[in-house]
């Protein structure tokens, strides 16, 4: 799979606005708006492989994990990769493929690994 540098956001999200505008994303990688073209299957596949689970990958702060009563449910692996697959919102944000490795959500220690690995890049 090709691993070039891209990143996973929502347009309107203010957080993933601010974390591509902080490590300078827009310059160094492509950006995808999951909300217009959703991961694709073989891409979320390779992210689980780098990171290790589909979990790892997996938003729990979405309406819809609350809507559906997922927080009372035993989730497999195949269940998060098949919720990230039907709709965008499980999906945490951003996601970003920086160099061959995976940096999901926007804890401040992923965002500072993130930028370190892109500034390394150059």
């Amino acid at each position: 799979m090709n691993t070039k540098n891209k990143v996973f956001h929502l347009k309107t999200c203010g957080t993933c606005r601010k974390i591509i505008a902080a490590i300078a994303a827009e310059e160094k990688c492509e950006l995808q708006n999951i909300k217009q073209e959703h991961i694709s299957p073989e891409e979320l596949d390779w992210a689980a492989g780098v990171t290790g689970s589909y979990e790892s990958l997996f938003s729990r702060k979405a309406i819809k994990y609350r809507e559906l009563g997922l927080a009372d449910q035993q989730l497999s692996e195949q269940d998060y990769r098949r919720l990230i697959l039907s709709d965008y919102s499980f999906l945490k944000r951003p996601v970003l493929f920086i160099g061959g490795e995976v940096f999901a959500g926007n804890a401040p220690k992923t965002v500072e690994a993130a930028a370190a690995k892109l500034a390394k890049l150059g």
